[in-house]
């Protein structure tokens, strides 16, 4: 595991879990997690549209990302940042980087401000802020960016080609699948490719609630063969 921080760092079991993202493919494993899980007592969803789901423990609000609010994100004592999406599905790099970029910082800085004390963020394999490659720059930016506002802990996740079940099909899907088919077993004969081997988005989300267990002070970064052990 790559850490960037201190020795760990004995902290309360956290009651109350605030999920942006539910609507995407990790999200929508993590908020069921989260519900079943006997260590929250509360789930806040931060959403554009209502999830039409109903649990004691859920709170949904409804909320307006360009213009977010101290009061949307009251409460949280661990934030898990499941936004993201495509350059297709958003309609060019402004759109994207508002979603992948401004919106994950705008909850951190609200949220730290609210009291939260562990933020965990999905990024991706290959997160570099100095790549040439738009997307990779992007997630590399926002991890940085977020390590600055100060969490006095700081989860990222950096998953590659995602598995799973999407209520929205993606046609990259069949590529990303085809590649990881492919892929796994050359990267049982070199294990450097193995980070770009496809996980499944369930154990993705399990790695976060395991993670939010043992939180580290300061930052620590997973990459995705770490996460496949969860």
């Amino acid at each position: 595991m790559e850490t960037v921080s201190r020795p760990t760092a004995p902290m309360t079991t956290p009651r109350t879990a605030l999920l942006a993202g539910a609507s995407g493919l990790i999200g929508n494993y993590l908020i069921f997690k989260l519900l079943k899980s006997d260590e929250y007592d509360r789930v806040i969803s931060l959403s554009r549209r209502p999830l039409h789901l109903k649990h004691p423990k859920l709170e949904e609000r409804v909320v307006d990302f360009d213009h977010l609010r101290p009061e949307d994100v009251a409460g949280a004592e661990v934030v898990f940042c499941c936004l993201g999406t495509t350059i297709r599905q958003a309609g060019s790099q402004e759109a994207f980087r508002k979603v992948d970029f401004t919106y994950p910082i705008e909850i951190a800085r609200l949220a730290l401000a609210a009291g939260a004390r562990h933020y965990l963020l999905i990024s991706s394999v290959g997160a570099d802020a100095s790549s040439r490659i738009f997307y990779s720059r992007v997630k590399g930016e926002v991890e940085q960016a977020i390590a600055r506002i100060g969490f006095p802990s700081y989860t990222v996740l950096r998953p590659s080609i995602l598995l799973g079940k999407r209520k929205q099909f993606r046609p990259g899907e069949i590529f990303g699948k085809v590649a990881d088919w492919l892929l796994t077993p050359v990267s049982l004969l070199i294990p450097p490719l193995r980070r770009y081997r496809g996980i499944q988005a369930g154990k993705v989300a399990d790695a976060m609630i395991t993670l939010s267990r043992e939180p580290v002070a300061g930052m620590q970064v997973l990459e995705s063969e770490q996460l496949q052990r969860f």
